[in-house]
């Protein structure tokens, strides 16, 4: 038996590094289909998974909007220093987010739990290389089809006052404003999360991997805090748009409108570079 090398091959007559392609992932996914088979199975786990992940998400960064006003080690991080998000804003955005899932998203997956069997799980997990390039595309489809989509809900404004103002009401966004969303467009995010790795022909361990990052990536837009791991930070040469840029667009909703990369406002004319965040105006101050 042949046992792939956890570190890669590197080919020296094209100088180019292989990615293993079984050594990483097989374990995970043999551990996950010995263990949690049945659950893996049941058409209510992506439901189940979107939810807890974005519960977590938004329970740390609202831990941190609490702890802000008296915690500066936190609030210098803060887009909007001079914002406190209060318990009056957690709960109307918590109860429109809570509204949303038990009329809309759980009744539609307990229908597809009846209606659809179990799905059968491949025995195989996903290439290193077809998992990333995976959660890569999709991520990139996504990303065109939501900024169609947010583009077309700017400017016709029958679509914009009925379905999208709505998360508008917040200009200083705070991570629980991330689903505080019309039925029509959670709908058409989850349609979109769903369908892309279908489209692309994904392994299911790359299309819950997908999920979770798009989730993630989300929240990260509408935190309100300007990490220095944020992912716009993390990828070089301006090609991420990040929470500040997602920030701008809530205080300039006729701007940067792609939700992760930062291409296609270029491309379309409509981006814009947010003002620098205080936290960079006085390090930049000191520096001087």
């Amino acid at each position: 038996m042949r046992v792939e090398p956890l570190s890669g091959e590197l080919d020296v007559s094209n100088g180019t590094w292989a990615l293993p392609e079984h050594s990483l992932l097989q374990p995970v996914w043999d551990y996950l289909q010995q263990n949690h088979e049945g659950t893996l199975r049941s058409p209510l786990f992506p439901v189940v998974l979107s939810v807890s992940t974005y519960l977590v998400l938004v329970s740390f960064f609202t831990v941190l909007d609490l702890l802000a006003p008296t915690w500066p080690s936190i609030r210098r991080y803060q887009i909007h220093q001079d914002r406190t998000v209060t318990w009056s804003n957690i709960g109307t955005t918590l109860a429109l987010t809570t509204y949303n899932h038990l009329i809309y998203i759980f009744p539609a997956a307990v229908a597809q739990w009846l209606w659809r069997p179990p799905m059968p799980l491949p025995r195989e997990a996903p290439t290193t290389s077809a998992f990333l390039l995976g959660v890569v595309g999709c991520t990139v489809v996504f990303d065109f089809q939501y900024y169609l989509w947010h583009l077309l809900h700017h400017r016709v404004g029958w679509l914009y006052r009925n379905f999208h103002a709505l998360h508008h009401q917040y200009s200083q966004p705070f991570s629980l404003v991330t689903q505080y969303l019309s039925a029509w467009e959670l709908f058409n995010v989850g349609f979109w999360a769903t369908a892309d790795p279908l489209l692309l022909q994904c392994h299911c361990l790359t299309a819950w991997a997908f999920m979770i990052f798009t989730i993630w990536l989300s929240t990260e837009d509408h935190c309100g805090y300007d990490f220095p791991w944020a992912m716009h930070r993390l990828i070089p040469f301006g090609l991420w748009g990040g929470t500040l840029r997602h920030d701008a667009h809530h205080r300039q909703p006729g701007t940067n409108f792609a939700p992760f990369f930062a291409h296609w406002d270029w491309l379309g004319g409509t981006a814009t570079m947010p003002p620098p965040t205080k936290t960079k105006r006085k390090r930049d101050g000191k520096a001087a």
